[in-house]
C-alpha cells in the first residue's frame, strides 16, 4: 500500500513538472513569435513607406531636360511611286507634274511638253527628327505624308529626298518604302470603304544621316536643366538633391523652370560625369491644383491637390422632346374641299428633380469625386458643375479648357 501510494505521489509530482515546463516554454513560444510579428509589422510599414515615397518621386531626367541636348525638327519635299492608280491627278496637282518633269529631266527624259497622264505617283512632304549627337551614317524613322489628292500610299516607294534643318542645311537623305496603318477600297458604284489613314505612312530607318550637330557638351563648365512643368518648389528640391549628391552647392534655382549647374572646383570628371550623376536622382514634383476639360470628348482630369470650400449642389436635366405626327384632311362628300395633310406637334417637357448634395470644404480629390458622383452626373454636367463651381469661387483650382 505504502509502495503504491509513494509511486502515486511520484507520479503526480512528475506529472506536474511536465505540465509546469510545457506551460513555461509555450509562454516563451508566444513571446517570441508576439516580438516576430511586432518586427514584420513595423518592417512592412518602414517598407511601405519607403515604396510610397519612391512611387512619388521622380528622376530628374524624366521631369527636366539638360540644355543642348533635344532633337531639332528636318523636313523636305519629294515624290512616291509605285502607287496602283492612288496617285495625285497631273491636272489636279500642278506640282506633282512640275516635279515629275525636273526630275525626269535630271535622269536625260524631256517629257516638258507631252501631255502626262498618270495617278501612280505623288506629291509627299517628309518629315523626321534628328536626335542629339547622332553620328554621321546613323539612320533615323521619317513619317510621309500626301500633299495632293492622292487616294491611298499603300505599296509606295519613296525617292531620294534631302531633309534640311532651319538653316536649310541638310541634314539627313530619305528613301524606301513605305509603310502605312490604314487601308482605303472602293467600288464600281462609288462605294468606298477607309480605314485609318491610307495618305500618310512611315519608314523605319528610311533616313541616312550625313551632317552631325557638333556639341562638346563634355568641355562645358555650367549648364541649365529645363523643368518640363516649371514650378519653384520643384526647382528649388531639384537644386538641394543635387547639392547633397555633389556636396557642394553647385547648382542653384534661377527661375521655376531651370537650375543651374556648375561643375565644381575639385570634381574629378567632366561635365557628361557630372550629369550621369545627376540624372538618376529622386526628386519629388509638386504640381498646382489644376483641372483639364476637354469638352469635345466630355473628358475631365482633375490633380491630386484641387480642393472646394463648402458647398451645396443641385443638379436637374431639363427635356424638351418635340414629335410631328402628320394627319389627313378630308373634306365632305360632294363638298369643293381638297384633300390635305395638316401636321400636328406635340411638344413635351420632362423636368428632373435633383437632389442637393454637400460637399465639404477642404475635402481631398476622393471625396470630390464621391460627391459628384452621388449627384448621379454625366461627365459633360461634371464640366458645367466644375465652371459654376469656379465662377461661386467655390473652387481652389486652375481650370483649362481643351
Amino acid at each position: 500500500m505504502r509502495a503504491k501510494r509513494c509511486g502515486a505521489t511520484e507520479d503526480w509530482r512528475h506529472s506536474g513538472t511536465v505540465n509546469v515546463r510545457a506551460t513555461a516554454r509555450a509562454t516563451r513560444t508566444a513571446a517570441h513569435t508576439m516580438t516576430f510579428m511586432k518586427n514584420l509589422l513595423a518592417a512592412v510599414a518602414v517598407t511601405a513607406m519607403m515604396v510610397g515615397q519612391v512611387e512619388a518621386a521622380s528622376r530628374i531626367k524624366d521631369i527636366a531636360d539638360f540644355e543642348g541636348v533635344r532633337e531639332n525638327q528636318l523636313i523636305g519635299y519629294g515624290l512616291v511611286v509605285g502607287l496602283q492608280g492612288t496617285g495625285d491627278s497631273l491636272r489636279n496637282a500642278p506640282f506633282t507634274r512640275q516635279s515629275l518633269t525636273a526630275m525626269l529631266e535630271r535622269l536625260g527624259v524631256t517629257t516638258r511638253d507631252l501631255n502626262l497622264n498618270t495617278r501612280n505617283v505623288a506629291a509627299v512632304m517628309v518629315t523626321a527628327n534628328l536626335p542629339a549627337f547622332s553620328n554621321q551614317g546613323a539612320r533615323i524613322d521619317v513619317t510621309v505624308s500626301a500633299l495632293g489628292d492622292a487616294k491611298s500610299l499603300a505599296g509606295g516607294q519613296l525617292l531620294v529626298t534631302p531633309l534640311v534643318g532651319a538653316d536649310q542645311q541638310v541634314y539627313a537623305v530619305a528613301q524606301g518604302a513605305i509603310a502605312i496603318g490604314g487601308f482605303s477600297a472602293e467600288g464600281a458604284s462609288g462605294s468606298s470603304v477607309t480605314r485609318g489613314v491610307p495618305t500618310a505612312g512611315r519608314i523605319a530607318s528610311g533616313a541616312l544621316i550625313e551632317r552631325e550637330l557638333h556639341f562638346d557638351i563634355a568641355a562645358q563648365r555650367e549648364l541649365r536643366l529645363a523643368l518640363r512643368n516649371p514650378d519653384f518648389t520643384t526647382a528649388r528640391r531639384m537644386a538641394e538633391a543635387i547639392n547633397t549628391a555633389i556636396g557642394s552647392t553647385a547648382a542653384r534655382a534661377t527661375n521655376p523652370g531651370s537650375v543651374a549647374v556648375i561643375r565644381p572646383q575639385g570634381f574629378e570628371g567632366d561635365m557628361v560625369e557630372l550629369l550621369t550623376r545627376i540624372e538618376n536622382l529622386a526628386v519629388s514634383p509638386d504640381q498646382p491644383a489644376k483641372i483639364v476639360i476637354d469638352e469635345t470628348s466630355g473628358v475631365v482630369v482633375m490633380g491630386e491637390n484641387v480642393r472646394v470650400s463648402t458647398v451645396a449642389i443641385a443638379q436637374g436635366a431639363l427635356t424638351i422632346s418635340v414629335s410631328e405626327q402628320p394627319q389627313v384632311s378630308q373634306p365632305a362628300p360632294f363638298g369643293q374641299g381638297q384633300t390635305a395633310v395638316v401636321p400636328q406637334t406635340d411638344v413635351t417637357v420632362e423636368e428632373e428633380r435633383g437632389g442637393l448634395a454637400m460637399i465639404r470644404g477642404g475635402v481631398p480629390l476622393k471625396d470630390l469625386v464621391d460627391g459628384l458622383n452621388a449627384l448621379g452626373v454625366s461627365p459633360r454636367d461634371m464640366i458645367s458643375i466644375l465652371q459654376a463651381l469656379k465662377t461661386a469661387g467655390a473652387i481652389q483650382a486652375e481650370i483649362e479648357v481643351m
